[in-house]
């Protein structure tokens, strides 16, 4: 029979069974191995409230923490935020990391 993906989407590799995680998007009970993972670092404030903060606080050049957030999506909800697309026959076989974008650097 034919096999669309190398691996059946998964990165199991000689291990029997795997624990299920979460969906963020859906809540979906899915292998964490199937799962669609992205770490997300971003401020716990939006910009315009860290200016004000920034400029009540007593103290200079203080760092806010960061939020660090692991997140996993099933495939389908993956597929419709479009943080995956789908890609042809070819491009299934392409296995390094797209392009990451460079910061602008003035």
């Amino acid at each position: 029979m034919t096999v669309k993906r190398r691996a059946h989407g998964r990165n199991k590799k000689g291990r029997g069974h795997v624990k299920r995680v979460r969906c963020v998007s859906t809540g979906k009970a899915i292998p964490k191995d199937k799962a669609i993972k992205r770490f997300v670092v971003r401020n716990i404030v939006d910009a315009s409230s860290l200016r004000d903060i920034r400029e009540a606080s007593a103290y200079e050049n203080y760092a806010l923490p960061k939020l660090y957030i692991k997140m996993f999506y099933c495939v389908e909800a993956a597929v419709h935020q479009r943080i995956v697309r789908g890609r042809s026959r070819e491009g299934r076989k392409v296995r390094e990391p797209p392009q990451r974008f460079q910061k602008k650097s003035d």
